[in-house]
């Protein structure tokens, strides 16, 4: 059996896998000898950590060799398949390696897997270093992670693997298979944008290529054709969701219309659902366009009918056409701003009532208490504007409102100004007759 197992194939990933820290690819912020990592390695003192990174970056790479690097006994876990009776054996397994003078990592693939309470079962164990932890994840652990044991934890951002480490992957596929890929210059490329920084996923095409072994190098068309390329990263669910509509909605405030296209792009190929998309449009009109383009709202909802029309791939069109409208719009958060200072204001105030005179008096009782005395009907004076207080009485006069001058609300602000005035004039002789 041991024969047939050491004599069996093995995929071109797992016989490219680093022997040393030094072999893995794209994560030198962490692991070069002046890191937090490669520290922890020199020193030989290794501490409970998070390894947070996308798929194919060398988290489990990098945990196995934390052990073999130190001298740690390794016992990896995987947090789909284990339980508490799984973790138990490990944690009593630990205490006699302890006694004897080894420590071991308990690495935990997709630790955000486990929920509170099992999480909660890791922490006097790593408290007193019967284990060291090494939990790995593709979500933010901030998230998905209890408190507790991030505070006993380090966590570390793995990087997607860039340009540069994907091509050192390809060469080292060449010398392990002693063959040069059969691609052009720009198949070459490609093939590292279709594994979108997913090492391990690279690796396989490369294994499917050399199996293929056409007659003469593929092009960028003819590479399409023949291989599948990576799903984009992007659960609906999770961290990238809230990325991506992070990143469209603050490239629409900044009136950057190309790279609002590009993230809502992003966000329609990776699935997302584009009512979600719809209604995140309408608040972005009005957060940031507001009155400096009144007509921002009706375009965004418009835009959300359409799609609830038509439905895919035609009403995306219209979620479409509502990016390029409020990207290029005037921006204003000026009614955005004024909403929060007056809900501010309304909490600091309480109850005041407001003034007598803005009362109505439905009753005699009402108004003989002097409710509604002293109105000024706004459309009986020559302005269309008495200038009374409307506020409380014994409130002083807020402004909440301050539109910019931009778009639509530089008329806005004319309007207020003049109002301004005359409230200024009335003020001074309430009675010029």
């Amino acid at each position: 059996m041991t024969l047939f197992s050491a004599s069996a194939p093995r995929p071109l990933a797992d016989r490219l896998r680093p022997r040393t820290l030094d072999e893995v690819v794209g994560q030198d912020h962490l692991l070069k000898p002046a890191g937090p990592i490669g520290r922890m390695v020199t020193s030989r003192r290794l501490a409970s950590m998070i390894l947070w990174g996308p798929p194919g970056c060398g988290k489990t790479t990098i945990a196995r060799l934390l052990a073999d690097q130190t001298d740690f006994h390794f016992e990896p876990l995987s947090a789909v398949f284990s339980g508490v009776a799984d973790l138990r054996k490990v944690f009593d397994a630990a205490k006699q390696r302890r006694v004897a003078g080894r420590g071991t990592l308990l690495f935990i693939d997709e630790i955000h897997r486990f929920n509170r309470s099992q999480q909660d079962g890791f922490l006097p164990y790593v408290e007193d270093g019967t284990v060291t932890l090494v939990g790995a994840t593709t979500e933010n652990p901030s998230f998905e992670l209890n408190a507790a044991l991030l505070s006993r934890a380090q966590v570390f951002v793995l990087n997607r693997l860039d340009d540069a480490a994907l091509e050192l992957l390809l060469t080292r596929a060449e010398a392990e298979t002693g063959r040069t890929l059969p691609l052009d210059a720009d198949a070459r490329q490609a093939i590292k944008a279709m594994a979108d920084g997913d090492g391990r996923f690279l690796l396989n095409l490369c294994e499917e290529l050399f199996a293929l072994a056409p007659d003469s190098p593929l092009d960028t068309t003819a590479l399409a054709g023949t291989i599948q390329r990576r799903a984009p990263l992007y659960d609906k669910s999770q961290e990238g969701h809230y990325n991506l509509i992070s990143a469209l909605h603050k490239s629409v405030r900044g009136s950057d219309t190309d790279a609002a296209l590009y993230w809502l792009a992003r966000m329609l190929a990776g699935g997302e659902d584009p009512r979600f998309i719809a209604r995140r449009l309408v608040r972005m009109a009005v957060e940031d366009v507001g009155l400096a383009d009144p007509q921002a709202l009706p375009q965004a909802l418009a835009a959300w009918e359409t799609y609830e029309r038509l439905g895919s791939p035609e009403g995306e069109l219209a979620l479409t056409q509502c990016v390029i409208y409020m990207a290029t719009a005037p921006k204003s958060n000026a009614a955005y701003a004024a909403s929060k200072a007056a809900m501010r204001s309304a909490r600091e105030t309480g109850s005041l009532m407001p003034p007598m005179h803005i009362l109505n008096a439905p009753t005699k009782l009402m108004k003989g208490l002097g409710y509604g005395k002293g109105y000024a009907y706004d459309h009986d004076t020559p302005e269309g504007f008495s200038g009374q207080n409307y506020f409380p009485e014994g409130m002083p006069r807020q402004q909440f409102y301050r539109p910019p001058e931009r778009g639509f609300e530089r008329e806005i602000r004319k309007r207020l100004d003049y109002w301004s005035k005359l409230r200024a004039q009335k003020a001074a002789d309430p009675d010029p007759e």
